[in-house]
């Protein structure tokens, strides 16, 4: 498929922990073709950086077909493992450079499979500095945590 005939995506991920491991949410804001989708979720006892890969894993795994996408993510964790660490790691059996296991194994491989998928251009943004998207996906993090908080 060409890229001129996918779908552009412009996708914010966030992912929040009260407490580090405590109750976490994540959350995913995209747009695409004049639509919007917001999607969250939580875990009752889990980290920070798991809920900054597990909102990644799911907006894309919403995407049905290959897209372009622009990620705008506030996780130098997830960020750099994908573009800088990930390729390394497979390379050495999912160990780091120090020969230790990659932390969130299964999360990073589920993430590789759904980032092979598409294009994606990442894109850092400051975390609490007033971008209106990262505002939204750090919302739907938090409202992650509520429901989940509320289901215990």
């Amino acid at each position: 498929m060409s890229n001129e005939t996918r779908p552009q995506v412009d996708m914010w991920t966030d992912g929040a922990c009260k407490g580090n491991p405590g109750i976490g949410g994540w959350g995913t804001w995209m747009r695409s073709g004049g639509k919007e989708k917001e999607i969250c979720g939580g875990e009752a006892h889990t980290t920070n950086n798991k809920m900054e890969l597990q909102a990644v894993i799911e907006g894309l795994r919403l995407l049905k077909k290959p897209c372009d996408i622009t990620l705008h993510i506030d996780s130098q964790y997830v960020m750099n493992g994908v573009t800088k660490w990930m390729k390394g790691w497979k390379r050495n059996g999912w160990k780091t450079g120090a020969k230790q296991p990659v932390k969130n194994k299964e999360l990073w491989q589920e993430l590789d499979a759904e980032v092979a998928r598409h294009e994606i251009t990442w894109v850092w943004v400051k975390g609490h500095a007033g971008d209106p998207g990262n505002e939204r996906a750090d919302a739907l993090a938090n409202k992650g945590v509520d429901i989940t908080r509320a289901g215990l």
